[in-house]
């Protein structure tokens, strides 16, 4: 059966409601859910931001009956950053975590990923199917050639994660060229299990959907998982090129790009 998507909207955040209750979906998932903090959390008012919000692109899905005016017509989001803007702004949000030397040497046009949460009443439905499809037309509308940004383990345990981090290591390590390395004081080793005695469908049982999602398209890891403790959670960075994605989702988002010229 085909999802009834009528009652969805997908668009850039345009007016300062729409960040505000990006901002308030965060909370709900980041900080109420799974127990993040952090400096600029604002607990009174339920929004989590930070000071790259204003630079970031997001790409919100807004049902159009949930009420607006109460913040709460976003139930789901993507925080998109370009190459050209972070280099404008001073860096990513990932060179707290990560050091990127590699990517930003390829001189290819980069595309930071953050902050994606969807709302559990959406969760399992289209949402994620709505965003992704956005997602795919403005990397086609804006020329991004590889796709980064962090994505989360829950706790900071990493032995309680060693099969997931250890089959991201052995089995989808980024390339040499261009892979980013986690920070020295935060640093994990993610081989904490031979390769030859690991169980996939194990690994696979503790791995994240959206880190499964990207694995299926072709993604990457960088070396080493970087512990945040403010957000209470195991962090790997993922990478997609976008060249490498599989040529039915390449054909199928490229055949939708053309037909809006």
């Amino acid at each position: 059966m085909t999802p009834d998507t009528s009652c969805f909207e997908i668009r850039l955040a345009q007016a300062p409601g729409d960040l505000m209750a990006a901002q308030r979906l965060r909370y709900a998932v980041f900080v109420e859910e799974l127990g993040a903090s952090g400096p600029m959390v604002d607990h009174a008012a339920r929004l989590e931001r930070d000071d790259f919000d204003p630079v970031y692109d997001h790409l919100i899905l807004v049902d159009t009956r949930r009420d607006a005016a109460a913040l709460d017509h976003v139930v789901g989001v993507y925080r998109l950053l370009p190459s050209d803007r972070a280099a404008a702004f001073g860096r990513f949000y990932c060179d707290s975590e990560y050091d990127l030397t590699r990517l930003r040497a390829s001189g290819r046009r980069l595309l930071e990923l953050g902050r994606s949460c969807v709302h559990p009443d959406y969760r399992g439905g289209a949402a994620m199917f709505l965003l992704w499809n956005a997602l795919a037309q403005y990397v086609l509308d804006h020329g991004i050639e590889v796709l980064f940004g962090v994505a989360s383990f829950h706790g900071t345990d990493p032995q309680a994660l060693a099969a997931p981090l250890s089959w991201l290591h052995h089995h989808h390590l980024a390339p040499e060229p261009i892979r980013p390395r986690a920070l020295p004081d935060h640093f994990q080793r993610m081989d904490l299990i031979p390769a030859d005695r690991l169980d996939r469908r194990a690994a696979m049982q503790q791995m994240p959907a959206l880190i499964k999602a990207y694995l299926r398209l072709g993604g990457f890891v960088g070396e080493g998982a970087y512990i945040d403790h403010d957000f209470n959670t195991i962090d790997v960075l993922l990478l997609m090129d976008t060249t490498a994605m599989s040529a039915r989702h390449r054909e199928f988002y490229t055949r939708r790009h053309e037909g809006r010229a």
